[in-house]
């Protein structure tokens, strides 16, 4: 057995933890769950009050795509840096990290401030969730996890439900720095846990390389893509030089990224797991559903506020049928995944309703009340919620056991890269649709665009339009994607699956 392969178990891998010291370590990495689970929920509701108050809305759309970005990165790295040097050193890291970028983000005195702080928030929470979940794999057997998923149902569940209620009352009643402040206490509480209960977590190392260089390039690339999104249109015409040189350079980064997947000894993407077709495209389905979804709750409570004149408050309850029906939907594919053959038919027909749902907000948004938006959401979320636990037990059904985490961790991957890259296109439509990026708030926003005869409805008709071709994506890519027998370990799976 060669050192890169080998496994060393460390002094004290031998006790046996008892029940209640597996609970009390459940506990602590639920807790971290919370931490950033919550804060990609908790901030949608509170953004226009934040572009309001900072007086800069061009730049909004990159507090939500510099986290997903930097997150994207350094969650492979986390997994390997986990591997190497334990799990417990790896998350009182990631805490502490997420507690400085959520300390620098309420302090923040402009957006751009606010910008960087977050990207440093991004570095501590991409390996949160990754790393409870792998806490959970080294303390559990696989016949015995599904009686602890209903523990992280709750967590994103609860973060699903209380984030977009409490953004909106945090930022009307209080300050928009408060969805960041509350971090510290949870922070602070999670590290302790941390601290203490994951000294007598099991610890087998395996030595790993850590592919820094091919992240940089990565965040590289899709930094430009981002930049030229951002600024076409609005900076530069699309035509001009500066736009098309980020673009051409985005795509000659990539293609560096891809070098260097197949250069690198351990890369941060291995190519051999995408070569999988399975894989290839049941990942691109879950990139495209899940992005889609991920630009829907960042630009729907400035849908509720920009044009249907909700407070932040209300605008965070109109949100909570988008956000709790991916777990409903979640929650019924898993099961019916467990026991019927044809699998693929229920996430087919879900996407199929959603691409419909969305498009009559395009169609209709304008002339449907409140209510009747709130019941479209509610049918857009089930019917996606449909495809996430079936890509996931799909993908890991079509590789070999040692290639699991890989495989997920890819998943994971280009699904948070889809999030950024469709938040940023969503974020153009609205800017370069209103002409607008000058604007101080979204009260100012509304009042020129009507001065100038742009009707805001029609721009976000423009933005579900987009939804819809993101969600025509994945069902295509779902459709394309081979539907295998389930084995056992994948059936165990599905019946446990929630939405992440």
């Amino acid at each position: 057995m060669d050192q890169s392969t080998r496994e060393t178990l460390r002094p004290g891998t031998g006790h046996m933890l008892s029940q209640a010291e597996i609970r009390r370590i459940i506990f602590g990495i639920m807790l971290s769950m919370l931490l950033a689970a919550l804060d990609q929920t908790i901030i949608a509701t509170a953004l226009p009050t934040i572009g309001r108050e900072l007086g800069d809305l061009e730049h909004l759309p990159w507090v939500v795509t510099v986290y997903l970005l930097t997150a994207t990165a350094v969650t492979p790295l986390y997994g390997k840096f986990s591997d190497s040097h334990g799990r417990r050193v790896t998350m009182l890291i990631g805490i502490v990290v997420f507690i400085i970028g959520s300390v620098a983000c309420a302090l923040a005195p402009s957006m751009i401030v606010l910008i960087l702080a977050r990207g440093l928030q991004g570095l501590g929470g991409g390996g949160l969730i990754a790393l409870a979940q792998t806490i959970v794999a080294d303390l559990v057997p696989p016949k015995e996890r599904g009686r602890y998923q209903v523990y992280f149902a709750s967590v994103f569940m609860t973060s699903s439900l209380l984030g977009p209620v409490l953004g909106g009352f945090f930022a009307e009643h209080l300050h928009w720095s408060v969805i960041f402040w509350i971090n510290l206490p949870l922070g602070l509480v999670a590290l302790f846990i941390a601290f203490h209960g994951l000294k007598k977590l099991p610890q087998v190392h395996r030595p790993h390389r850590l592919d820094l260089l091919g992240a940089l390039v990565m965040v590289t690339a899709t930094v430009s893509l981002l930049l030229a999104l951002s600024w076409g249109g609005l900076r530069h015409p699309w035509g001009s030089w500066q736009i098309l040189g980020l673009f051409a350079g985005s795509a000659i980064l990539w293609g560096l990224f891809a070098l260097r997947m197949r250069m690198a000894p351990e890369p941060l993407i291995p190519p051999g797991v995408l070569h999988n077709p399975v894989v290839r495209m049941g990942t691109l389905a879950a990139c495209f559903g899940m992005g889609t979804y991920i630009g829907l709750t960042i630009y729907l409570p400035v849908y509720f506020e920009a044009v249907r004149g909700l407070s932040a408050s209300a605008s965070g309850l109109a949100l909570i049928p988008l956000m709790a029906g991916t777990v409903v939907g979640a929650t019924l594919s898993g099961r019916m995944m467990a026991k019927v053959k044809h699998y693929k038919r229920l996430p087919v027909g879900g996407l199929l309703v959603a691409m419909a749902a969305t498009g009559v907000l395009a169609a209709y948004g304008a002339a449907i009340p409140l209510l009747g938006v709130e019941a479209v959401l509610a049918v857009i979320s089930i019917g996606l919620g449909t495809l996430l636990p079936v890509s996931t037990v799909a993908i890991q059904n079509a590789v070999k056991p040692h290639e699991l985490g890989t495989a997920t961790g890819a998943a994971n991957f280009f699904r948070s890269l889809g999030g950024a890259l469709i938040v940023a296109i969503f974020g153009a439509i609205v800017l370069t649709g209103t002409g607008l990026s000058g604007a101080a708030s979204f009260e100012s926003l509304a009042a020129t665009a009507a001065q100038s005869g742009v009707n805001l409805s029609d721009v976000f008709s423009h933005v579900f339009m987009a939804a819809v071709i993101g969600f025509a994506l994945a069902f295509l890519f779902l459709l394309a994607m081979e539907e295998r027998p389930l084995r056992g370990s994948a059936v165990k799976a599905a019946e446990s699956a929630v939405a992440d």
